[in-house]
């Protein structure tokens, strides 16, 4: 692609803190961290990681993070590492805890872009491992538009359990196993004990891998890095690479994060997720990184893309395969290549490297016909995730279809005020075949946080019930969750949403082929019941959860908390 005609970015915001007598002060504090008088004259490169030993998403962020910092120096720049929070989703499901998982996501690039402005970082390579921690990392990037690339941590590898390959996600089912008698706790405990063997994320085509995906996809990480196992000695060369990739974009002034993420790279974007069944989760990502960029882009605009990509990928939850399997027969290239020899990726988008992604995917290999499909052969003629609408929800609903055997259901509400008493309901198998279960009060003002429902979605399955029930909430699900699971419903419960109104006894009816998602009662009974309704007693929540709950924005848009996109002044360096 031809680029732009923009001058260098060599020292364009570092010079602020390194020039002049008035900053003999700022010098002195840098000199105390080791830098000299080269140093000082070079650009100065923040190298961000979520590392730490809370999950095993984010363990083999470390040694990454250090390899980025061999490629900034040998790019002629000056790395600066720094770390910032991650939660698990792992360890904070099925509680409390989850409620500040979404949460983190904003944290997270609230922390990057504090730390960036804060010290007058001239470039960023940001490491993540964990679901939020990836698009916080795009977003933050976006949000900055400094010279920057983000390097996913990459996947685990699969572990075994009685014979067979395992995950995560056999061991989250396996509980309900145990509560139907199926499974021993032993059994259990065993596979408790052998499904993730090593370092790194969930290894199915789950959020993090989605995003990871969607991160290649926007050109925002090197093409090819998102499927490469975490513990792959490949993952360092990766990371060293990209440290000189920065080096490389502040010598060409081109591309900017805000330069890649652009409505066709968005489209883009969610074609690979539709293609390959990923995490409804992207649905609500994908907004929040074009709300950085200043791209307006909603849940209407991911909708479109969704219901016109087939699906070609043969991915878990709802498919066969892992990461590490599409990373042996080529990896996200693959799938971005038969998209677009099948029309439905925009080609002449730019890369990290500055090559149009047509001209980047000209030697990718071709799809391997078990992984990846071509489009004219795709396992479903529209994608693995669908948008519902209806008098259920205005404003949209998602539903991952890949791997349903069914795509309509009808039943009776049984309604939840929140997951705790769904979950103790399930655990308790105090429901019935043919019912949908409502959870409500969990969006992302009513939660607050909109915890994710993965724990409930896998008892139902573990017990034998994966399809013989439907479930419907304004709260989230997991990229890992399959089965009829609604989320994201919207409007929430608590601004007075149509699942506010639901009564148990309610008819609803679900078609994902039709794309509606509807209660069988007539319009002047709903107004009825909202001329009724009155919104809950918000609770004192104090700390983040209340800041958040005052500021979040409707899940169509991303759940995000602050009004757009700003270019942040340049400064002159003092006298």
């Amino acid at each position: 692609m031809t680029p732009p005609d923009r001058p260098p970015l060599h020292k364009h915001r570092s010079r602020v803190v390194t020039e002049g007598i008035t900053r003999a002060p700022h010098r002195a504090f840098l000199r105390a961290t080791g830098f000299d008088d080269e140093a000082l004259g070079k650009s100065v490169v923040g190298i961000v990681s979520t590392q730490g030993e809370n999950t095993p998403c984010s363990m083999a962020l470390a040694p990454q993070a250090d390899r980025a910092r061999l490629g900034v120096a040998a790019g002629g720049g000056v790395p600066v590492r720094f770390s910032t929070v991650s939660v698990s989703d792992g360890t904070s499901m099925n509680h409390a805890g989850m409620r500040m998982s979404l949460v983190s996501r904003e944290v997270i690039a609230d922390s990057v872009e504090v730390a960036v402005r804060g010290h007058a970082y001239d470039g960023l390579v940001a490491f993540a491992g964990c679901d939020k921690t990836l698009p916080a990392m795009m977003m933050a990037l976006a949000r900055l538009n400094v010279p920057g690339v983000f390097v996913y941590g990459g996947a685990t590898l699969p572990g075994h359990a009685r014979g067979a390959q395992a995950t995560i996600l056999t061991t989250i089912e396996a509980v309900g196993a145990v509560q139907t008698g199926a499974m021993t706790p032993e059994a259990l405990a065993a596979t408790e004990r052998s499904c993730t063997p090593t370092a790194g994320s969930c290894p199915g085509q789950f959020t993090a891998n989605t995003m990871a995906m969607v991160g290649e996809t926007l050109g925002l990480s090197p093409l090819g890095s998102a499927m490469v196992p975490a513990v792959y000695s490949e993952r360092l060369a990766i990371a060293q690479r990209a440290g000189r990739q920065v080096m490389q974009t502040l010598a060409r002034g081109w591309p900017l994060p805000r330069d890649l993420v652009t409505r066709q790279s968005l489209e883009n974007a969610c074609a690979a997720v539709a293609a390959t069944g990923g995490s409804t989760n992207a649905a609500l990502h994908i907004p929040a990184i074009a709300h950085e960029a200043g791209v307006p882009f909603s849940l209407d605009d991911v909708a479109a893309v969704f219901e016109r990509t087939p699906l070609i990928a043969d991915l878990q939850p709802g498919g066969r395969y892992l990461a590490r399997d599409l990373h042996e027969v080529g990896g996200v290239p693959v799938v971005l290549k038969a998209l677009l020899q099948g029309g439905h990726l925009h080609g002449d988008v730019p890369t990290l490297d500055g090559r149009s992604l047509a001209e980047a995917l000209a030697d990718a290999p071709e799809p391997d016909g078990q992984v990846v499909r071509p489009c004219s052969q795709a396992l479903q003629p529209t994608g693995g995730v669908t948008v519902l609408r209806g008098n259920l929800c205005p404003e949209g609903a998602l539903l991952k279809v890949a791997g349903l055997r069914s795509l309509q259901f009808t039943g009776p509400a049984r309604v939840f005020e929140d997951e705790d008493s769904c979950m103790a309901a399930v655990s308790a198998r105090q429901y019935q075949a043919g019912e949908v279960l409502v959870i409500r009060n969990e969006g992302p003002r009513g939660g607050p946080g909109m915890r994710e429902m993965l724990s409930v979605t896998a008892a139902i399955y573990g017990q034998g019930m994966g399809e013989a029930v439907a479930l419907l909430t304004d709260g989230r699900f997991s990229g890992a969750t399959r089965g009829m699971s609604i989320g994201y419903v919207g409007p929430e419960a608590v601004l007075g949403g149509p699942i506010a109104l639901l009564r148990s006894g309610d008819v609803v009816r679900i078609d994902a082929a039709a794309g509606t998602l509807e209660v069988m009662l007539p319009d002047s009974e709903l107004a009825a019941r909202r001329a009724a309704w009155q919104a809950p007693a918000a609770p004192r929540l104090g700390g983040v959860l209340e800041k958040y709950a005052l500021v979040v924005r409707p899940a169509r848009l991303g759940a995000v908390t602050h009004s757009g996109a700003v270019d942040w002044p340049y400064e002159a360096p003092g006298p």
